[in-house]
């Protein structure tokens, strides 16, 4: 495949193939239906897909898919606006994290759009989260909605920088990635770059380091177009892929290899 080649065409044999950084597979909406989204996904020529645990109860159904693929890895945290406000110990996702197929710790962070009031509870969570983090030595996966300032003096606050991680699903400025690249971490975009108000978006995808570059679908939300509305899958990660390809005018084939890679780096534990 390369630059020539349009989007949505075949999968060719050599193609290095997409990595879905972010999904959420444990979800209902995907009940019995995973021989269907493993097809989709290899044919569009994803290759492994990081599934991300939101709460503590429903880690088991995670951690079992990374224990029943071998191209399923896992995160172990607490979603930013779970609103069970029972504290998160850094030492329970310390343990939830020695287990082989746990690679990263997460989602946290923060989260300003959907609650509101005195939010302390979630600063602290994500406090927790970061240190346990660096006790394990294992990645964050970060989501930050209208709290960036807040997520990135708490990053630097509790040393973030020493593990790394990445901003998933990111939709903030080119200065917030700056500064989050500055401690360190990747920048992942979801189908939210290949909608048609995404303009400022779109200007951080051509600035972020290719190094720092990844993608991802979150689903089943945020389908990518033309699947904009539907339930999304892993298999649509490719048309994320393409879009960022085609800011930057590179081919789909080298930021494919690209993000695949950084993906495998930055989550180290993914090899093993």
């Amino acid at each position: 495949m390369n630059g020539k080649t349009g989007p949505g065409a075949p999968v060719a044999a050599d193609f290095p193939g997409w990595v879905d950084s972010h999904c959420h597979l444990d979800f209902p909406e995907f009940d019995g239906k995973m021989d269907e989204v493993r097809e989709e996904m290899r044919a569009n020529g994803v290759t492994h897909a990081l599934c991300i645990s939101v709460n503590l109860a429903g880690f088991p159904k995670v951690l079992a898919l990374a224990e029943a693929y071998d191209n399923f890895l896992a995160t172990a945290g607490v979603h930013p606006d779970h609103e069970d406000r029972t504290a998160v110990s850094p030492a329970q996702l310390v343990e939830l994290a020695r287990h082989p197929r746990i690679v990263a710790i997460g989602e946290t962070g923060l989260d300003y759009y959907r609650l509101s009031g005195d939010l302390q509870w979630q600063r602290e969570r994500f406090r927790a989260h970061i240190r346990a983090a660096r006790e394990c030595g294992k990645p964050l996966v970060i989501h930050t909605r209208q709290a960036a300032e807040d997520t990135l003096s708490i990053m630097r606050e509790e040393g973030a920088a020493e593990v790394g991680g990445v901003m998933h699903c990111f939709t903030e400025s080119v200065a917030v990635a700056q500064a989050a690249v500055a401690l360190g971490f990747h920048i992942s975009f979801s189908g939210i770059v290949t909608f048609k108000n995404a303009g400022v978006l779109r200007d951080v995808a051509r600035w972020v380091p290719l190094e720092r570059l990844l993608v991802e679908t979150d689903s089943p939300y945020l389908a990518p177009v033309p699947h904009r509305g539907k339930t999304n899958r892993p298999g649509l990660v490719r048309h994320v892929g393409e879009e960022v390809a085609r800011l930057r005018g590179v081919s789909f084939e080298e930021l494919a290899k690209v993000t695949s890679g950084n993906f495998f780096r930055l989550f180290a534990a993914a090899k093993s």
